[in-house]
């Protein structure tokens, strides 16, 4: 069964069924591999993308809950300004170490970004929370976005 989503500005149809996760659609059905599996419980936040601006774990949001809706992925990060900044500062802080929960710690960090310019480190801290690194770099992370904040200002 085909399903229509707007994937990073693009309809695409989705040949999967409607339970299926966001995840799977993205990296089964259209090849985007930048969204990772992490745990498949939504507790790791691997797997974050944007629906309508918020951070959603995509391992357990279905496709039917994505119908009409707008999902930003990690590959359209760099053609938006608060994104842009965040990969730079992720880059010029040396943030990622194994780099595999680094596209969610990214997605987590814009929409961070984007619903509040300057965060403080508590915020920053608390909005990053559910995002688990395995390397430890959480002080690297929260320097990054708050160099990512006067960037995109």
């Amino acid at each position: 069964m085909a399903t229509a989503l707007n994937v990073n500005g693009k309809t695409v149809s989705v040949d999967a069924d409607p339970s299926t996760p966001i995840l799977w659609a993205l990296r089964d059905n259209l090849d985007m591999t930048g969204t990772k599996f992490g745990c498949g419980m939504a507790l790791c936040g691997a797997c974050t993308v944007h629906m309508n601006g918020q951070a959603v774990r995509s391992c357990v949001t279905p496709i039917s809950a994505a119908v009409g809706q707008k999902i930003v992925t990690i590959e359209a990060q760099a053609s938006d300004k608060v994104g842009k900044a965040v990969q730079d500062a992720w880059v010029k802080h040396d943030v990622a170490q194994c780099g595999y929960c680094q596209s969610g710690q990214v997605m987590v960090a814009t929409a961070l970004l984007k619903a509040n310019k300057n965060p403080s480190d508590q915020q920053i801290d608390e909005a990053m929370a559910g995002n688990i690194c395995r390397c430890g770099t959480y002080q690297r992370i929260r320097v990054a976005v708050k160099d990512a904040a006067k960037a995109a200002a």
